[in-house]
């Protein structure tokens, strides 16, 4: 494909090549010729095959577990096609790991979340497009131009279609923090929002509080932007369930899904976990109460607009 007479051409690692392959067949593309590895000492060795002078390139790589091999797969990848006189680089990181870790929450704690940013910048990448960081304001923590897209369309539209009536369902945000992001998703599906007052104890695990709203004989929908271990969202599952909830599905954008999680998911009170497929997952957690859906088209669309320098604002309107 070549506009405004430069190359595009699209990369993987190894962290999601389910993904990466269907948004390169959804823009019409081949993935580029790259073979991500290890020496025998475990360093990771990268080898492009193709030419990328002057090329407008997007690597695909989410930084999800394995994390720490998959984030210096991408800086690697970046290296060397920066080395290689790509013109142009955007790393396209589905889920951005160590997001979490965005804020000094007591006395020496680092902030991960901006030192990742700075090494995916010092590496050579030119932009970033990403989906649901776990803050907004991460986005700030890039000295280059990031687009963010948004999930919560895509799973918003499936319970459209699956629910025949909306009339007897609400959102529940697990957690005050998430309340902006269940209230946009509340609001695609025009019915009402109930949030959960949680205490966390410490990391990994929470004790939930009381819930405000009402939620008797509804169908619940939690929301989330990730599910790592599932205590949260499992605790918040049960807590509705104790209080009159004649349902409860989960939902979320990534679903980190470790530990323990699929066997808390199993035993729990969620009738169905939404997920989008961000991160892979593996068959073993490929369970009957897990549905995944595929973020593929989306990241196609901002690809194809960040290629033709066209407005990426115009996508999220389209989502909002």
């Amino acid at each position: 494909m070549n506009i405004h007479g430069k190359d595009i051409k699209i990369f993987a690692g190894n962290s999601n090549r389910e993904l990466a392959e269907e948004i390169a067949r959804k823009i019409g593309l081949p993935l580029g010729l790259a073979t991500v590895g290890k020496f025998s000492d475990g360093e990771i060795e990268v080898n492009i095959g193709e030419l990328v002078r002057g090329c407008d390139v997007f690597i695909i790589q989410s930084t999800c577990p394995p994390v720490n091999d998959n984030l210096v797969e991408l800086l690697i990848m970046i290296d060397a096609l920066k080395r290689a006189s790509a013109g142009r680089i955007t790393a396209v990181i589905p889920y951005y790991g160590y997001g979490r870790q965005d804020r000094k929450s007591k006395a020496r704690d680092p902030i991960s979340a901006k030192l990742v940013a700075n090494l995916i910048t010092v590496a050579g990448a030119d932009r970033i497009l990403t989906m649901d960081l776990h803050a907004p304001q991460l986005q700030g923590f890039f000295d280059i131009p990031l687009d963010h897209l948004l999930g919560g369309p895509i799973i918003a539209q499936y319970f459209v279609e699956k629910f025949d009536r909306l009339d007897d369902v609400v959102v529940v945000s697990p957690d005050v923090g998430g309340v902006t992001r269940s209230r946009k998703i509340a609001g695609r599906l025009d019915v009402p929002l109930a949030i959960i007052d949680k205490r966390r104890q410490k990391a990994n695990v929470s004790e939930v509080m009381n819930i405000i709203g009402d939620v008797k004989n509804k169908k619940a929908i939690l929301v989330d932007d990730l599910i790592d271990t599932a205590g949260t969202i499992v605790n918040a599952a049960n807590a509705l369930r104790e209080i009159g909830a004649k349902e409860v599905y989960a939902c979320c954008t990534h679903a980190v899904l470790s530990g323990p999680a699929i066997e808390r998911i199993s035993n729990s009170e969620i009738k169905e976990l939404v997920t989008l497929n961000t991160i892979p997952l593996p068959k073993e957690k490929q369970i009957d109460k897990i549905t995944v859906l595929s973020a593929a088209a989306i990241f196609a669309e901002a690809i194809e607009r960040i290629y033709g320098d066209m407005s990426i604002s115009k996508l999220f309107t389209q989502q909002d």
